[in-house]
C-alpha cells in the first residue's frame, strides 16, 4: 500500500522518509522491498511479540483507563535510535516472527475478552498493511485500535487508517530537538512529526503525547517548554502529556537514567504553560501519576505507576465541580 512508480524505481509514501527504492532493494526500514517494480512488505503478519498490557503502559492515561490491551508488534523501524529499548526487534535485519492472519489477532482479543488492540513495541507504521487489515476487522467487533508511534507517518497513511484508528500515542525524544534527532536517531527532519499530529487531530483520532528526557544531551528545559506551547497552540490544552525517564541501553549505556526530580520539573513547567494533564511516566511514586480536575484540583483517577487504583468520575466529569475531563470511556 502507499507507493508510486518513478521510472524504474518506487517511491514509498508510507513514512515521511519517502524512500526512492531501486529494483531489488529495500527502503530505510529494511522491511519494504521493490520486486519487479512492485512494493512488497516482508513482515506482513509476522508477529514477533504479543502480550497483554494495561493501556496505561502505552502510555495512554485518558483512553479507557484501567483497560487491558492485546499488544502486538513485528520486526522493523524507520528510526535508528542509539538508545532503543527494543532494539533486538526494531533494528535487526532478519525478519522473524510467528505468522498470523488479521482474523487470528481479532479472535485472540475476542477470546480473551480484550477490547483494545495496541500496535506497539516497534514502529507500527512499518507494519501498516497488517495493522490496517486487523483494525478493519476489529472494528466489526467493537474492538478499539491504538498506535504507539514515533509519528513519522505521512498524511496519506493517516487518512487511510484514521477511520479504524481510535487513539494514538506519539512518542517524542528530547522534546523533539532537531539536532538530537539527527545525531542520535538518524532522523533528518522533525517537522513531519508535527504535521502528523495535526493530521491525527484533523481526523479525530484521540491523541496523547510522551516525551523521553535524556540526561545531559536531551534535557533542555526550553525545548520541553516549546513543545508544551506547540501542543496547546496546535492541538489542545487538554491533550495528555507524559514525561518519560531514559533507561541506559543499546549503544547508549554510558548515559545515566533520568532522575525523578528532572521529570517533575518538566511536568511542572508543562502545567505552568497550560497543559492540563501532565504526568511523570515510567518512574513510579511521583505525585504526578494521578489525574486531577483542572478546575478544582480534585483527584479523579488515582494510579500507582501503570495501574489504576480508583476512577472518581461522574460520566466524564469531576464529581466535585462538574468540570469536563478529557477522557474516553464507555
Amino acid at each position: 500500500m502507499l507507493w508510486l512508480k518513478e521510472g524504474d524505481k518506487i517511491r514509498c509514501e508510507l513514512c515521511a522518509r519517502r524512500c526512492l527504492i531501486p529494483e531489488g532493494k529495500e527502503g530505510f526500514c529494511k522491511v519494504r522491498i521493490n520486486k519487479n517494480n512492485t512494493l512488497y512488505t516482508k513482515n506482513y503478519g509476522k508477529i514477533v511479540s504479543m502480550d497483554i498490557d494495561p493501556i496505561e503502559k502505552k502510555p495512554l492515561f485518558h483512553f479507557y483507563p484501567g483497560s487491558q490491551t492485546l499488544s502486538i508488534s513485528s520486526i522493523g523501524c524507520n528510526f535508528k535510535c542509539q538508545f532503543c529499548i527494543n532494539w533486538e526487534i526494531s533494528q535487526t535485519d532478519k525478519i522473524t516472527g510467528k505468522t498470523y492472519s488479521p482474523e487470528d489477532i481479532v479472535k485472540i482479543a475476542n477470546d480473551k475478552g480484550i477490547k483494545i488492540i495496541a500496535y506497539t513495541y516497534t514502529e507500527p507504521t512499518i507494519s501498516f498493511e497488517f495493522a490496517y487489515r486487523v483494525s478493519r476487522i476489529a472494528k466489526r467487533y467493537n474492538i478499539k485500535n491504538v498506535f504507539v508511534t514515533n509519528g513519522y507517518i505521512t498524511s496519506g497513511a493517516i487518512k487511510k487508517i484514521a477511520k479504524y484508528l481510535d487513539a494514538v500515542t506519539v512518542d517524542f525524544k528530547a522534546s523533539g530537538n532537531p539536532e538530537f534527532y539527527k545525531k542520535y536517531m538518524a532522523v533528518p527532519d522533525v517537522r513531519p512529526i508535527f504535521d502528523a499530529l495535526k493530521s491525527f487531530n484533523k481526523h479525530r483520532v484521540f491523541i496523547e503525547i510522551s516525551n523521553l528526557i535524556v540526561p545531559g544531551i536531551g534535557d533542555k528545559p526550553e525545548d520541553n517548554h516549546k513543545l508544551a506551547e506547540w501542543i496547546i497552540e496546535n492541538l489542545d490544552s487538554s491533550v495528555p502529556y507524559h514525561l518519560l525517564g531514559f533507561t541506559p541501553c543499546y549503544h547508549m549505556t554510558n548515559v545515566p537514567p533520568t532522575s525523578l526530580e528532572i521529570l517533575e520539573d518538566f511536568v511542572t513547567d508543562a502545567l505552568d504553560v497550560g497543559l492540563r494533564y501532565s504526568y511523570v511516566g515510567n518512574i513510579w511514586g511521583s505525585r504526578f501519576e494521578n489525574t486531577y480536575c483542572y478546575n478544582c484540583g480534585q483527584s479523579v483517577i488515582e494510579r500507582t505507576g501503570i495501574f489504576v487504583n480508583a476512577i472518581n468520575l461522574e460520566g466524564n466529569r469531576c464529581p466535585n465541580c462538574g468540570f469536563a475531563i478529557n477522557v474516553v470511556r464507555d
